[in-house]
């Protein structure tokens, strides 16, 4: 364009046919073009001449020159005009590919929000239609590494399982790429793993943590495990690591526990907006897991400014009152969403009376409400599964002060300020005693999805049963 100004002499553009800019002259050319249906068109004016060549539906290149004009202007002006349209046409095409390539990715995420909330059956639906379907059973990996590097990581696994994961970047972590694989491919062994061994050799900052084997309706459970896993592995040489044999909280609490989190949830399941445009029941509970799961990261999840969160959590509040700044109630809350995997429909039918919920009055040292969650956690499985998650803080390989360290940063709602003021050292000290309890549990301490609440859960069934050292 700039070439064509310089030789011509005059005024050269792409103009509109319905828009402003340019000219006078080179846009009612431009609406004369369009209307004609021609394909090139001179339009005279009192001293000047616009010649104009049709580039699409609406657009025109248009040269307003001065009479008499350039010999050649015809010959230069139609031949520009073959190439800047193709080139025009490779610009939209790239836009569409990116706008395409945006809608699969929020199609994606949407399956995995789907997933996570126990709607397996439109998160079918949808996945059938981009391809590959959901894997059953499948096993879960989270890979971290360089945000730019995700594209790269993407591509490598979907060459190594032939194209039959379910890739999806993680809307909350920009440096996460979540991997759905099918049960028949992932290694049988976590000591070869050759899709993990393939993503770390990518880079060298690049951590991969797998779930055990599940079935796709525990996708919640999977991604827990892959988190806790890739906790494990950034300490690790090898930057890969596998979720630990260990007591699963969901099927301990599951005899016991049920009715108790069916009554709990019960005004949440049943909970009717007063307008239209307000968040439903399916959607509080949906703030709540996602919230319980990534803090104020939930909002990138859930694609919802902060204050629309801080609002939904008081709602919630409200709605179950319960306070959700304190450690317990959380705990209790994120207990009672794993138990009630079906969401609204699972609650829908249980009374507010259901289940092992006790009177609201509250034990010496422990919020009111949670009397009835008492009387779950003394149930014997969850006794045994508390000593068996806990053990590992007594055993021989555990950091001194270990036990103490925890019970502070429980005791202080996992703050870590509160809980290094009580431990008497500093903050980067308590961090580090933590990071160092991460290792030793194989589970995600500092970082979101943390295991916090299986934690104050475990210490509290302790407590109940009588024996915490």
């Amino acid at each position: 364009m700039q070439w064509l100004t310089a030789r011509l002499g005059g005024w050269t553009g792409v103009v509109d046919a319905g828009g402003p800019a340019g000219p006078e002259l080179a846009v009612r050319g431009a609406a004369e073009l369009r209307a004609r249906g021609v394909r090139s068109a001179v339009l005279h004016g009192e001293r000047s001449a616009a010649l104009l060549f049709a580039l699409d539906g609406s657009r025109a290149l248009a040269a307003v020159l001065d009479l008499p004009h350039h010999p050649g202007a015809s010959a230069l002006l139609a031949d520009a005009a073959a190439v800047l349209a193709l080139v025009l046409r490779a610009e939209e095409a790239e836009r569409r590919e990116e706008r395409a390539e945006l809608a699969e990715s929020r199609a994606r995420e949407a399956v995995l929000h789907l997933l996570m909330n126990g709607r397996l059956s439109t998160a079918h639906q949808i996945a059938e239609a981009l391809c590959p379907s959901l894997p059953e059973p499948m096993r879960m990996y989270v890979v971290e590494c360089r945000a730019g590097a995700r594209g790269e990581v993407a591509r490598l696994c979907e060459e190594l399982t032939g194209g039959r994961a379910w890739i999806v970047r993680c809307p909350v972590y920009v440096r996460h790429l979540i991997v759905l694989v099918p049960g028949d491919l992932a290694a049988a062994s976590a000591e070869h793993d050759p899709l993990a061994e393939a993503l770390v050799a990518v880079s060298g900052d690049c951590a991969v943590g797998a779930s055990t084997q599940l079935p796709l309706r525990e996708a919640p459970a999977a991604y827990t495990q892959a988190f806790h896993a890739l906790a494990v592995a950034r300490g690790r040489a090898g930057r890969r690591a596998r979720f630990g044999p260990g007591p699963e909280l969901e099927l301990a609490a599951h005899a016991a526990g049920t009715g108790w989190a069916e009554a709990l949830l019960a005004p949440l399941h049943t909970y009717v907006p007063r307008r239209p445009q307000d968040p439903g029941a399916q959607e509080l509970r949906a703030t709540a897991h996602a919230w319980l799961n990534f803090c104020s990261h939930a909002t990138r999840l859930l694609k919802i400014h902060r204050n629309t969160l801080a609002t939904r959590l008081r709602l919630i509040e409200s709605v179950l009152g319960t306070d959700l700044a304190r450690l317990p109630e959380q705990a209790a809350l994120s207990l009672a969403l794993r138990l009630t995997p079906g969401g609204a429909g699972a609650g829908a039918g249980a009374s507010p009376g259901a289940g092992a919920q006790a009177p609201r009055g509250g034990a010496a040292g422990v919020p009111d409400g949670l009397d009835g969650l008492d009387g779950v956690l003394r149930h014997p499985d969850l006794a045994a599964w508390a000593r068996a998650h806990l053990a590992p803080l007594a055993g021989r390989d555990a950091p001194p002060g270990a036990r103490e360290t925890v019970r502070a940063w429980l005791r202080h709602d996992a703050q870590l300020v509160p809980a290094a003021a009580a431990l008497g050292i500093s903050v980067p000290g308590t961090r580090k005693r933590l990071s160092r309890i991460e290792a030793l549990l194989e589970r995600s301490l500092l970082r979101s999805p943390s295991a916090r609440y299986d934690l104050w859960l475990a210490h509290r069934a302790e407590e109940l049963a009588g024996f915490a050292p």
